[in-house]
This record gives structure tokens, sequence and C-alpha cells, in this order.
């Protein structure tokens, strides 16, 4: 109901292709994880990949029937894609901390693929709420979107002045703290499970532990991403759409770049540039200052591809 209640002020067929949406995403969450992954198992890079293009075919083949079938038409796809390759860009970050809890918990890697999949579960319903309410208040004080404004750029710096280096301390998470504190917790991976039962009391094991750091982690970012999106956008369809799309692609690209992703170094500053000119450009909207969506469009691929390539062309300094 909260899903369907964000799009209830939209047109007709906006509301068909958030059906097609969903449906998408529902069966492919069904066969997944009831029929193509019942028993834990390691992804290789070779499946990875493929599953890395199907969902960037399916993402692609959903903007272009945005720009088809909805109202907004080619500004409507512009702004999905922009948003879409925005998040896609920032789920990076997110990749290296999700790595980073994996082997803190010294997770087998045979467990990633369930606990990346009921990690992209929650996401996909706390955005949903991230959005609906973003929508709510905006769509009330419109003056909010300016500190988003604010927000995006104080980001940008301060991404751009970090020096890379992730550091993680699950033990200074409270909700982790209040769960290890209050929930019965046993030791041992117990077969990939999250819940089993010892001397009849219900007991939770630490890969649970390590389903709700990831959940945590991933609102962390979310509230990078979600006023990212919101200036390139207001259309609230448009937005969770994209963002999905692009958490769905976030494992598949987690297994196929977690042995390399470092060798992207230069990709940090260029996020870091994309979310200055994202903050900036919500803020010349109190000037009445438009920037087109084209051109939103372009500086944001344009900074990634610069950013990817610059990273493979330039050695990085052994000091780094």
């Amino acid at each position: 109901m909260l899903l369907f209640s964000i799009f209830r002020n939209h047109s007709e067929r906006e509301t068909i292709l958030f059906g097609i949406f969903a449906i998408i995403i529902i069966l492919f969450l069904v066969l997944d994880l009831g029929l193509f992954h019942k028993q834990a198992r390691k992804i290789s890079t070779k499946s990875a990949l493929y599953q890395s293009i199907f969902w960037v075919f399916i993402s692609t083949c959903f903007g272009i029937f945005i720009y088809a079938y909805d109202d907004s038409g080619a500004e409507g796809a512009v702004e999905y894609f922009s948003a879409y390759l925005t998040e896609y860009a920032l789920s990076v970050d997110n990749i290296f901390v999700i790595l980073l809890i994996l082997k803190y918990f010294q997770v087998k890697e045979e467990y990633y693929h369930k606990i990346l999949f009921w990690g992209i579960f929650g996401a996909i319903v706390f955005r949903a709420i991230f959005i609906f309410v973003g929508a709510l208040l905006i769509a009330k004080f419109h003056w909010i979107l300016y500190i988003f404004g604010v927000f995006l750029i104080y980001s940008g710096i301060r991404i751009y002045l970090e020096d890379g280096d992730e550091k993680i301390e699950p033990e200074k998470n409270p909700i982790l703290k209040f769960c290890r504190k209050y929930l019965p917790v046993t030791k041992g991976e117990h077969g990939g499970r999250f819940l089993v039962r010892e001397q009849g009391k219900l007991m939770f094991t630490p890969l649970f532990l390590v389903i709700i750091l990831i959940e945590t982690t991933d609102l962390i970012f979310a509230v990078d991403s979600i006023p990212a999106a919101f200036a390139i956008t207001q259309n609230e369809f448009l937005i969770y759409t994209s963002n999905i799309f692009a958490v769905m692609g976030l494992r598949a690209m987690f297994f196929l770049l977690a042995g390399i992703i470092d060798k992207f170094y230069l990709l940090q500053k260029g996020l870091s540039i994309i979310l200055f000119f994202i903050g900036a450009k919500m803020l010349l909207d109190i000037w009445h200052i438009e920037v087109n969506v084209y051109l939103s469009f372009t500086v944001i691929i344009a900074t990634l591809i610069l950013s990817i390539v610059f990273s493979v062309i330039i050695p990085r300094r052994a000091d780094d």
C-alpha cells in the first residue's frame, strides 16, 4: 500500500509502468531465492557479469518505456537515467563497505548471495519510505530542497577530501550494540540461517547481525542518494524506479567488482563532483535559474566516464 500511495496522483500511463516495474522486481525476487539459489553457493565472476548485463539491460529498457509511453516523454527518460546513473555510481562506495562488513565478520563466500538478497529486499522497503516521506515534506515545504542542496554540496566536499580508506567499526554501531545486548545471539553460521532453535529457545545467528549492519549502512548511504535524486527530479515514480533498479544491480556488481574495485580510485572524486554539481543546481532555483536536464545528464555521465578512464590510464601513487 505504501508504494502505491506514492503514485496515487500520477497519470494512468505512469501507474501502468509502475505495475510493470513491480512485476519485474517481484518476479525476480521470487525466482532468485526460490528457484535459482535454493542452495548456498559462491557466485562466479561469469555469473555476476551476466547478471550485471541483465540488470543494465532491463533498467535501460524501462527508461525507453518511459520515453515512449510516459507523459513526461524524453525529459522524464533523461531524468530517470540521470537518477539511475547517480545512484548506481554512489553504490560503488556501498560495495566497499559491504565487503568490509563481510570480511569483518568472516562470512563464507557461499553465504554472500543470501545476505545481499535480504539486504536488497530491505532497501526496497526502506527507500520507498524515505522517498514517500521526502515527497510529502517537499510538497508542503518546498524550501527543504534548498537544505538538500546545501547537504549535497557539503557531502561532495567531504567525499572529495576523504583519503578513500574506508573504515568500519561495527562495535560502535548503536543498532548493532542494541541487538547484541537484548537479542539472544548464538555462535557459528548454522548453515547460513538467520534464526535457529537451541535447547528450545529461539536464537539469532551472527549472520542476522550482518544483515542488520548492512541495512543500517544502506540507510546511511540513502541519506546521500535520495536527496541527490530529488535534486534531479521531484517525480517520485522516476526516483523510486531508478533507485531500485540501481540497487537491484548492486548485488551483481558486488560480485563482479569486489576484487578490482580499488582500481577505480578516482571514482570517489568523480562522485564528489557530481554531488557538488547536483547540490549547486538545486540552490540555483532560489534565483530562478534552471539547469537543463540534458546538461545535467551530460555532466553526470561525462564525470563518471572520465573518473573511470583516468583511474585506468593514470597509475595510482604508492602513498595514496
